[in-house]
């Protein structure tokens, strides 16, 4: 906003128009204000809609070293389509312990006008403050914590880079190699020329070779991928004596890292697939991770390599896997496994394969205890709203005089506390037959949406369905939060960062929320 009272900017608008009157930063600024108080109402009404969502959260520090909460809530709408929104970067200032990031999420909900028992779960790393406040919010309101599996894979993978030692200078040598050509002009240029010649890019779409970030391990396997498809390339423009000079022949790899890097990458592809699947937010995941990690370990298990290096990496993943995740498979009625019971409601998992048929059998009824409350809470607001007519209802009664004493000794069958049994017995046994008949139907096929699947089913499935809506809305990640900053990043640019933290909140929110505008 600040570019319209910069010089040069001025100057160019003068020279295009003179008698062009520019608009103030005070301008655009209120402007901005305007649309944020706009568009959070649209987004308040939208919430209003739902019944149940479900939260990420992260936090972010900026390039003015500024610290930022990021909150994003998830629903699954009346139309059975998976909604994302955007709802704070809120800036911070306090220390971020557990008891304040616990408080400063109750105050972001608070704002939007959110229930807090609307609050599903909310979803998160693994960082210990975050953990703290998870738990916090799980104690007071009785909202699920789920760690984000895309930390966890990052943390297994990470590991297992680390756990050899030939693996570990391998992966330096190749981001070594690749720094060379990222700084050097001159061997970009070369390397550019060498593709054209070998045939190995598209005209005026050479493939750049990709720089790893050390806390992104797909980005480390998107290195090396890109790597091994423009080695012969690479190697010809390092072998140019006019690019490297006779001492930096080192830069290339040699043989056997080519092959290790190879191998590698075999490792290394399906938790790239497994990443990139589960940071999506327009269709369910969560529900898909008990299958998910069931079929990393058999892939990694499976794969026959051949150096000692990979094969000390397979071993190791293996073993993380099972440790980071040793809870995901194990469900205990008194304190539910959230991502168990999303996938018993997901019509693909329904019959929970890759559980014991005794761990199956506990969260087939846990979600009928599930189902039957939603449906004794239905109940209870349908009375709410039926007030009136009970009050009349009432009044007849009264009019019509006390009970004989013939009704008093045989017991009228008007009596309220039989009709209250024989209804609540109704709706467990409407309930039972509900879960039975779900569970008793053939899974859909995986290739399916499980949305689409409810929203031509949920006239069958009325309860369950409410119950469905509930769950199948929590992502499997935190990926969502980390958009956010993706996109504060690029507000908060090093030119743009004498913006104050409430404006970057501000602008962070409409682009983010941009189909509301």
């Amino acid at each position: 906003m600040s570019m319209v009272e910069d010089k040069g900017f001025e100057n160019m608008i003068l020279t295009f128009n003179p008698k062009y009157e520019l608009p103030s930063r005070t301008y655009f600024t209120t402007k901005m204000e305007k649309k944020y108080e706009e568009v959070k109402g649209k987004l308040n009404k939208k919430l209003k809609t739902t019944d149940s969502m479900a939260l990420t959260t992260d936090i972010w520090t900026s390039v003015a070293t500024e610290a930022y909460l990021g909150v994003t809530c998830h629903f699954v709408g009346e139309d059975w389509e998976m909604e994302s929104h955007s709802l704070t970067t809120m800036p911070l200032e306090e220390r971020h312990t557990g008891p304040n990031i616990a408080e400063w999420i109750e105050e972001i909900i608070a704002k939007f006008d959110i229930p807090p028992e609307k609050i599903k779960a909310v979803v998160h790393d693994n960082g210990s403050n975050v953990v703290a406040a998870a738990n916090l919010l799980s104690e007071k309101h009785g909202w699920a914590s789920v760690r984000c599996a895309g930390h966890t894979l990052n943390l297994v993978v990470q590991s297992g880079l680390k756990c050899n030692q030939a693996i570990s200078k391998c992966v330096a040598a190749a981001r070594c190699l690749v720094e060379h050509f990222k700084r050097s002009e001159l061997a970009c240029t070369k390397l550019k020329a060498k593709q054209k010649q070998m045939g190995s890019g598209d005209p005026g779409d050479e493939k750049m070779l990709v720089q790893d970030v050390s806390t992104r391990w797909n980005s480390t396997y998107a290195m090396l991928s890109r790597l091994v498809e423009q080695r012969w390339p690479v190697t010809a423009t390092l072998s140019d004596p006019a690019v490297t000079q006779r001492g930096k022949h080192y830069l290339d790899l040699k043989n056997e890292q080519w092959d290790l890097i190879e191998e590698l990458i075999e490792g290394l592809e399906p938790f790239d697939g497994a990443t990139e699947f589960l940071s999506g937010q327009k269709y369910v995941t969560l529900s898909v991770l008990p299958t998910l990690v069931q079929g990393l370990t058999k892939s990694i298990q499976g794969s026959a390599f051949e150096t000692a290096p990979v094969k000390a990496y397979q071993a190791h993943v293996a073993e993380e896997i099972a440790r980071r995740w040793q809870g995901l498979f194990l469900f205990h009625p008194e304190s539910p496994n959230t991502t168990l019971l999303t996938a018993a409601l997901d019509p693909r998992y329904r019959k929970l394969k890759f559980l014991p048929a005794e761990e199956a059998f506990k969260v087939q009824s846990t979600v009928q205890t599930m189902a039957l409350a939603v449906k004794m809470e239905e109940r209870r607001g349908n009375r709410a709203s039926g007030t009136a007519q009970d009050d009349d209802a009432v009044t007849v009664t009264r009019a019509k005089g006390a009970p004989s004493f013939l009704d008093k000794i045989l017991g009228s069958s008007d009596s309220s506390t039989s009709d209250e049994e024989d209804e609540e017995e109704q709706f467990n046994q409407a309930v039972q037959k509900e879960v039975l008949m779900y569970f008793g139907e053939r899974p859909l096929s995986k290739k399916e949406n499980p949305l689409s699947w409810w929203k031509t089913n949920a006239a069958r499935y009325p309860t369950l369905a409410k119950l469905a809506k509930s769950l199948l809305c929590i992502p499997a990640t935190s990926t969502p939060s980390e958009r956010l900053f993706s996109a504060a990043g690029n507000i908060a640019s090093k030119r743009r960062a004498s913006l104050s933290s409430e404006h970057v909140d501000m602008l962070t929110f409409l682009h983010c929320n941009h189909t509301l505008l």
